[in-house]
């Protein structure tokens, strides 16, 4: 079990805006805007944006090439929202399919529905442009405050957040520097705590799954440095892009297994991931833990259904929720906030598939 006291600082990746786009910290973009530089009238924009199929398929998508690239985004709360003090607490979801998001968002709004808050939820899906855009609108909407999933990283929206003059809450990792309040997950400590899991079960040749970015690559730097000084021999690093579901984690697994070198386990640094690999496993006939070990992280429901068991870094997620939310109304409140990063304490499950 990892101590709230004393984690490690996750080195979460500082990120200048790509090029070619409107900054957030700028004024954002408007209609007229997109509709020049797409070579139409604003009219037709709206409409691709409104009733898209009734405009034909090569200008819809040109209009909506214009898009992804300025961040533009039609904001249908603000008019609504423009004058007085929000009620509207925003929260950002990088997966809206993610079990544990679902569980953090809504402990975040259970706490705060009955104070008079309501919570809008948008999902990110791990995109900057997406980022950027929903960023750009909370100017219009003005919420009370605004959460994530996650941290932020480029370096334009830290500002343009910064700026709104708004309790802004990041979740998900454990950085040095937050733009505000933090309830957070030491990644790096997650992925030591899977090196010296492997280890203890005696395996020496390990492999691991995960995101090549984001807080797959901290779990997996963790992973590295606890390895090397276990005397691990980390035979391969398996990189996924996008994680949608159990598929990304067969095809993973498959990619581990076409290497063809032995490996005795493999750390997943996420359970979807995990799970997708105990099936894969189970239907080349392989058996797990005996002729490779399979180790997750996050803890879903079905890791628990699964034969055998997955043997996962769990966390309280709707602890996450809560936390959040109540330095939020305390924050609101004008409460003084005795400490405004916390850090979220990492367990093991033992289920058999180590």
């Amino acid at each position: 079990m990892t101590d709230p006291a004393k984690p490690n600082y996750d080195d979460v990746v500082r990120i200048p805006a790509p090029p070619g786009r409107a900054s957030a910290t700028g004024r954002p973009p408007r209609i007229a805007e997109v509709a020049e530089r797409a070579g139409v009238s604003p009219i037709t924009v709206s409409r691709v944006l409104r009733h898209p199929q009734k405009v034909n398929r090569k200008t819809r998508e040109r209009i909506l090439e214009v898009i992804e690239a300025t961040g533009y985004a039609s904001n249908p709360h603000a008019r609504a929202l423009r004058s007085g003090r929000s009620n509207v607490v925003v929260a950002f979801v990088s997966n809206i399919l993610s079990q544990q998001f679902g569980l953090a968002v809504r402990s975040f709004a259970a706490t705060l529905e009955p104070e008079g808050f309501e919570v809008l939820v948008g999902q990110t899906s791990y995109s900057y442009v997406k980022e950027v855009a929903m960023i750009q609108s909370l100017r219009g909407i003005r919420p009370a405050a605004v959460m994530f999933t996650g941290v932020i990283e480029l370096e334009e929206n830290r500002a343009a957040l910064a700026e709104l003059g708004i309790p802004v809450i990041e979740t998900w990792a454990f950085p040095r520097d937050p733009i505000d309040m933090l309830v957070g997950l030491p990644n790096a400590d997650a992925g030591a705590m899977a090196a010296r899991r492997l280890a203890e079960a005696g395996h020496r040749r390990v492999a691991f799954i995960g995101r090549s970015s984001g807080r797959g690559a901290l779990r997996r730097d963790g992973f590295r440095t606890a390895a090397a000084q276990l005397g691990l021999d980390i035979v391969h690093e398996i990189g996924v892009g996008e994680i949608t579901g159990l598929i990304d984690g067969r095809a993973a697994f498959t990619a581990l297994l076409d290497r063809g070198d032995r490996v005795d386990a493999v750390f997943c640094a996420n359970d979807l991931l995990a799970t997708g690999a105990l099936i894969e496993a189970r239907a080349r006939g392989l058996s797990v833990p005996r002729d490779l070990a399979v180790l997750g992280f996050g803890d879903n429901d079905v890791a628990d259904q699964i034969t055998p068991g997955l043997t996962t870094i769990s966390f309280d997620a709707a602890a996450v929720g809560r936390i959040a939310a109540e330095l939020l109304l305390a924050r609101l409140s004008g409460t003084q906030l005795a400490e405004q990063r916390i850090a979220v304490d990492l367990f093991l499950v033992e289920r058999g598939s180590v």
